[in-house]
């Protein structure tokens, strides 16, 4: 095996010296070259909201993907051309898919013949909101079991800071592998914003932390060709509490216009009018807004990893625990609301019909995880209302690992909108016709402000 030294440095991971910064060896060299050919092979494992996007964009570049899930379903509708993702087109898949540049398999067998791997698994919390890290370390477990010399391996998946050293290292170098010399590992976090048109995967900037810089360099090299800019931080756990501190950032936010938001309630003051004046400001303020509670895989969920981390350290991030306690009891502060609304017309929250507008997390998108829709359905039938939902990108609910909602999406019709005692929305999508909702609606409880340009029929909304 042919080495020679470029530069002599260290690269310090969590107290981890691993000195060998510029060793080069003939697996870098070689995964470096088809890199810059682009006949190395991608593999992606999950084919979720992160997974797919990122093989599209992969394939895009010119690159061959292997496409790695558990669900046979997902599997099967790529093999016949079919998306299962709103903003990813079945026709690029069926194209793609016959052309041969993208496989999707259950066969983790075929590892091996990927060489670069990124893991896009879930990241759960567990019923104790501590992390649950049983996708990403199986995962670990199938790619050490096929893992050969010169492949690189990226964790995308959200996590706490010390993932990648301290659970990914030592399962793939079980089989005497040295990282930096005969694999290469990293830590790139997904910073995808579905349902954004203003920012794509292209041009939000990718940030790489490798456990050795030559990790790195090849990450950056691969991720290059993808994203308009990567940005390489000194270890994985700066890459890894990089995603954290970004969306602890707007849970902590969201959560202070939340608590205003009860506030102003009390004070019988409009909170969206008073977050539109102080935007107004052209410096030392930026807007956030109040809702139902929080959704999506990240925001919810990521500020819990670091308080459970942080107890190792004997460190209480009481800020973060605070703003994370304010966010998931909005949806119980929503159906309070939705209560006097009902006692206002004589009618208790028990027994009434409740159409809920919006089962995924924000506009525009078919995502599901961790939507505050899911826990007020729940809330309602504790409660003994009858719920039905309408989404137009939702036509049934999924399966998720913590909710079993059995509902599909009911037709917005002035007859059915009349049928209920009131309509909760949850969801603000902008194909919903608010007037039309409200024309034809009894009640109308908005937790987005989604209904503020409506005129008609004013006195049937509650904001909540």
């Amino acid at each position: 095996m042919a080495w020679y030294t470029r530069t002599s440095a260290t690269n310090k991971v969590n107290g981890h010296g691993i000195s060998n910064r510029g060793i080069v060896n003939s697996h870098f060299e070689t995964l470096r070259r088809k890199l810059a050919d682009k006949t190395a092979i991608g593999g992606v494992i999950g084919l979720g909201y992160v997974g797919l996007p990122l093989v599209q964009h992969l394939c895009t570049a010119g690159y061959r993907v292997l496409g790695f899930d558990i669900d046979t379903v997902k599997t099967d509708s790529i093999a016949k051309g079919k998306s299962y993702i709103k903003h990813i087109d079945s026709q690029w898949i069926e194209r793609t898919v016959n052309s041969g540049a993208f496989v999707a398999t259950t066969d983790f067998s075929r590892l091996k013949e990927a060489d670069c791997i990124s893991i896009c698994v879930p990241t759960p919390l567990d019923e104790h909101n501590a992390p649950d890290m049983r996708y990403v370390l199986d995962t670990a477990d199938r790619i050490a079991t096929h893992l050969r010399p010169g492949q690189l391996v990226i964790l995308e998946s959200t996590t706490y800071p010390g993932t990648t050293v301290e659970a990914l290292l030592p399962i793939l170098s079980r089989g005497g592998f040295e990282v930096g010399k005969d694999f290469f590992l990293v830590f790139s976090p997904e910073r995808e914003d579905p349902g954004n048109a203003q920012y794509t995967i292209r041009t939000i900037p990718k940030v790489i932390g490798g456990m050795t810089p030559l990790c790195a360099e090849l990450a950056s090299q691969y991720y290059a060709t993808i994203f308009e800019r990567t940005v390489i931080v000194s270890s994985p756990a700066a890459a890894e509490l990089t995603k954290l501190v970004e969306n602890i950032f707007r849970c902590v936010n969201i959560a202070l216009v939340n608590e205003l938001k009860m506030l102003c309630d009390r004070m019988d003051i409009d909170i969206w009018e008073v977050i539109d004046a102080a935007a107004t400001k052209p410096f030392g303020y930026m807007p956030f807004y109040p809702g139902p509670g929080l959704g999506g895989h990240c925001i919810p969920i990521d500020p819990f990893y670091l308080s459970w981390k942080a107890r190792e350290f004997g460190f209480v991030t009481r800020f973060i625990e605070l703003a994370g306690e304010i966010n998931t009891s909005m949806p119980d502060y929503v159906i309070h609301r939705l209560m006097l609304a009902l006692n206002e017309r004589a009618k208790p929250l028990r027994g009434a019909r409740v159409l809920v507008l919006g089962l995924a997390y924000k506009r525009d998108v078919d995502d599901c995880r961790e939507s505050p829709s899911l826990r007020l359905i729940e809330l309602l039938h504790d409660n003994g209302a009858q719920v039905d939902y309408n989404d137009p990108y939702v036509p049934q609910a999924p399966r998720m690992r913590k909710y079993r909602i059995e509902m599909k999406s009911i037709a917005l019709t002035p007859e059915a909108l009349r049928g209920y005692d009131a309509v909760l929305i949850v969801t603000d999508h902008t194909t919903y016709d608010y007037a039309f909702i409200v024309e034809h609606a009894q009640l109308v409880v908005d937790t987005r402000n989604a209904t503020r340009g409506v005129t008609a029929g004013r006195e049937k909304i509650v904001r909540a």
